[in-house]
């Protein structure tokens, strides 16, 4: 089946999580994406567990359908190396800190003027700009920076750490797009660029609501605004057998149907943050606890009201709207099957080809780029690249 980006290369030298998953991306949209590891631990995200027959889960996850090869940039002939794969892609895809590829002789400006068609897409915390540039980061720091953690409730003590990792998933998706636009670009003019993506940039967009009020000299307190728990009909509860539930009547018509349905006063003031909202999320927490989650889900599909249970994560695979939307699959890792999740892009139906092992692919990688049976083996005996035996 023919995918949109058939025939575009990308060169990879991200690891982790934001790098990878926006590759992950570009793989499943059809690019090739090779996967350039180091001599010494490969990616960082291999060693995460948990583990199934030596491969980590994640790593399985989000670098499944790419191809791994090891060269060593640290070594001249590695960089030689690697200087001679780059005229053969189209993207060079990297998240190390600002300067890192100057110190090995890998400049930007450098790559550029040699590949002039090649886009390079520069993955960072903070940017090539600004006085935090050369800082390291992870997501919450990124967050913090923003201005999107504290946003976050509870409305008393410091914000609640995220349970997800927005600013790493969003950085690597915001990649996606720039590296899209660049190839579109390129088709018209020729000629590559260099794309300079941060994450604490990529975030700011993901709080829309709260940021542009306080930008606009509105600023709420955290944990009391209308999306950030300040309200009682936008909210999570439990329900009588112990399982989370939200409840997100944010309009008009939602609440009143909630409300009327369950005994409370149909009052559109309930809709506002204030005083009153306290005593409002008691009376909706002794509701909910009324009812099970199987009631509550029965009284979801006969009224339109906003009303989901919070699946939990190990139950993901057996819920009907993931499974109707074949949002899991299940692939061999390590010769054990485990359930992985797909992307919006993912073909349904296609199960992805395995993440590879370190260094799977160096000899089939540099022998599309020219490099004979006899260069390979020379690189390999010197350490400037590792091949699987």
């Amino acid at each position: 089946m023919t995918k949109p980006l058939d025939g575009v290369r990308v060169l990879d030298l991200t690891r982790l999580l934001p790098g990878p998953f926006g590759s992950l991306v570009l793989a499943e949209l059809g690019a090739t994406v090779d996967k350039v590891e180091d001599a010494g631990a490969g990616d960082y995200l291999r060693h995460t567990g948990p583990q199934r027959g030596g491969m980590s889960v994640a790593f399985a996850a989000l670098n499944r359908g790419k191809r791994s090869a090891v060269v060593d940039l640290k070594s001249p002939a590695g960089r030689d190396a690697f200087e001679r794969l780059l005229g053969s892609y189209d993207v060079l895809f990297e998240q190390f800190r600002p300067g890192v590829l100057d110190r090995l002789g890998l400049s930007h400006a450098s790559l550029r003027a040699k590949f002039p068609r090649l886009v390079i897409c520069a993955l960072t915390g903070y940017g090539q700009t600004g006085p935090l540039r050369d800082r390291a980061g992870h997501d919450l720091n990124y967050l913090a920076r923003a201005g999107v953690l504290a946003l976050q409730g509870p409305a008393e003590g410091p914000p609640q750490v995220p349970g997800t990792q927005l600013a790493d998933v969003s950085g690597g998706l915001w990649c996606v797009v720039a590296i899209l636009a660049a190839l579109r670009e390129r088709d018209r003019t020729g000629q590559g660029t260099i794309l300079d993506i941060a994450m604490t940039d990529g975030v700011l967009g993901f709080a829309s609501i709260g940021l542009t009020a306080a930008l606009a000299g509105e600023e709420r307190a955290a944990g009391r605004d209308l999306l950030t728990g300040g309200i009682a009909p936008y909210n999570t509860y439990l329900s009588a057998d112990g399982q989370p539930m939200t409840l997100a009547s944010l309009e008009p018509k939602f609440w009143l149907t909630f409300a009327t349905q369950n005994g409370l006063e149909p009052s559109l003031e309930a809709l506002m943050p204030g005083d009153h909202q306290p005593a409002l999320r008691e009376r909706i927490a002794a509701i909910f606890a009324s009812k099970t989650r199987a009631e509550w889900e029965r009284f979801a599909s006969e009224h339109d009201c906003c009303v989901e249970p919070a699946v939990l994560p190990s139950t993901l695979a057996d819920d009907p709207q993931i499974a109707a939307r074949e949002l899991v699959f299940e692939q061999e890792v390590g010769g054990e099957k485990v359930t992985l999740f797909r992307t919006p892009v993912t073909p349904k139906g296609e199960i992805p080809a395995p993440a590879p092992t370190k260094g799977a692919h160096t000899a089939t990688i540099l022998g599309e780029a020219g490099f004979s049976p006899e260069e390979i083996a020379a690189l390999a005996a010197s350490g400037a690249v590792a091949v699987e035996p």
